[in-house]
């Protein structure tokens, strides 16, 4: 007996054995004190559970020491049901709080509807590329707060593709956009409430940022290990598989690639009705990427890109999740379409820069520079981000 009890306590680890509360199940364990005698603003949206799968508003209902004044809600709606890239219009909550759509008209939370708010409170699941919008939200909240000078509250919650693999260049300083705003890494390794310390410090905020950490928690987790309810951030990321190939395949969204939007799992197959799949499957399989395997698979998407057109493509099985680096995916497969089907295979310059954050990448892809220059490229760019996170004191978690 003595014998097994010290091999349980060699491999005991208490992130193994207690679920990861989020900084929503804090902020109610502390009876919700930091919000006391407040007007509130929320910005979140479906995905803001505690640990027992509770919705905020839920919780929020619990309390009698603040006052809910407004919701904002961001790209997908408070409900997370409407497609990406749709306008979203305002409405209002079951409880008849008004819901203003930050993904419609307007992007930012208007002065108007901040006057007579004394805190903006921010919750919202994201997945950890930059280019996915819902940090970016939170960005220019963040902003529109320190011009009105009132707080800003973030309730973190994990980065369900773990914290300590970076992936892509720094975003150059001449792309700016909506789903191109932070300079970071394209796969930041990020929570959101590190994000908004790295936001205010880069941005010089004179903001009152106030942050609540998750509990059992640290930068080797992904979503699988905190023993969350996975719900899905977006209609179209629908596991932790795809949220892991999401920072590679989601660049296919700036070229004539479909990802798989319109079948049954998006993110985690690429293809198109001109594909030579068979050839790129196995020149994707000799290029021995970490944690994943290829193989072809044809699929007929529903709608969107190559509506009930049947598509060449293939499926990415994942290995070794904790392994796999989406973007290097990304760029194999780019230098190998180019190869293989020349002309037929387009990228989008302006967008494709948006999204890995530099103009450089397109123009190796178009002169025919090999995966493993790009890729050191990438590397290059992003290699002192980590450093200077240590430096400024952005990293909530060991």
């Amino acid at each position: 007996m003595k014998k097994i009890f010290l091999i349980f306590l060699l491999f005991y680890s208490p992130s193994a054995f207690s679920k990861t509360l989020t900084g929503l199940d804090i902020l109610e364990k502390e009876n919700f004190s930091v919000l006391k005698g407040k007007k509130v603003g929320l910005i979140s949206n479906h995905s803001a559970l505690n640990s027992k799968g509770e919705h905020i508003l839920k919780v929020f209902n619990r309390a009698d020491n603040f006052e809910l004044k407004a919701i904002f809600s961001p790209e997908h709606g408070f409900s997370g049901q409407v497609e990406g890239g749709v306008h979203i219009a305002n409405s209002s909550s079951s409880a008849g709080v008004p819901i203003y759509s930050l993904y419609g008209k307007n992007k930012r939370p208007q002065a108007e509807l901040l006057k007579d708010l004394d805190i903006l409170v921010f919750d919202i699941q994201d997945i950890g590329a930059r280019f996915y919008t819902y940090l970016t939200t939170m960005g220019y909240a963040m902003e529109e707060a320190a011009k009105n000078n009132i707080s800003f509250l973030v309730l973190d919650r994990p980065n369900p593709i773990g914290l300590e693999i970076y992936e892509g260049p720094i975003l150059s300083e001449n792309i700016s956009a909506f789903t191109a705003y932070y300079p970071v890494p394209v796969r930041h390794a990020l929570t959101a409430g590190e994000t908004a310390l790295f936001h205010k410090k880069n941005k010089n905020l004179k903001l009152d940022l106030k942050i609540i950490k998750a509990e059992n928690y640290s930068r080797k987790d992904f979503f699988n290990d905190t023993a969350l309810t996975w719900t899905n951030p977006s209609p179209n990321i629908r596991d932790l598989d795809a949220a892991i190939l999401y920072p590679g395949l989601g660049c296919f969204e700036a070229s004539n690639v479909s990802v798989g939007r319109g079948t049954d799992s998006p993110f985690h197959w690429f293809g198109a009705p001109w594909m030579k799949a068979k050839k790129i499957a196995k020149k994707l399989n000799a290029a021995n990427i970490k944690g994943v395997k290829f193989k072809v698979q044809k699929r007929t998407p529903k709608n969107d890109l190559y509506e009930k057109e049947e598509c060449e493509g293939i499926e990415i099985e994942l290995i070794e999740p904790k392994a796999v680096r989406s973007l290097d995916i990304f760029v194999h497969a780019a230098y190998w379409l180019k190869k293989i089907n020349g002309k037929k295979f387009l990228l989008k310059k302006e967008d494709i820069a948006r999204m890995t954050g530099t103009y450089d990448f397109y123009e190796m892809i178009e002169n025919g520079k090999k995966p493993e220059e790009i890729i050191s490229f990438f590397e290059n760019s992003n290699s002192d981000f980590l450093k200077k996170l240590k430096k400024d004191g952005i990293l909530l978690y060991e």
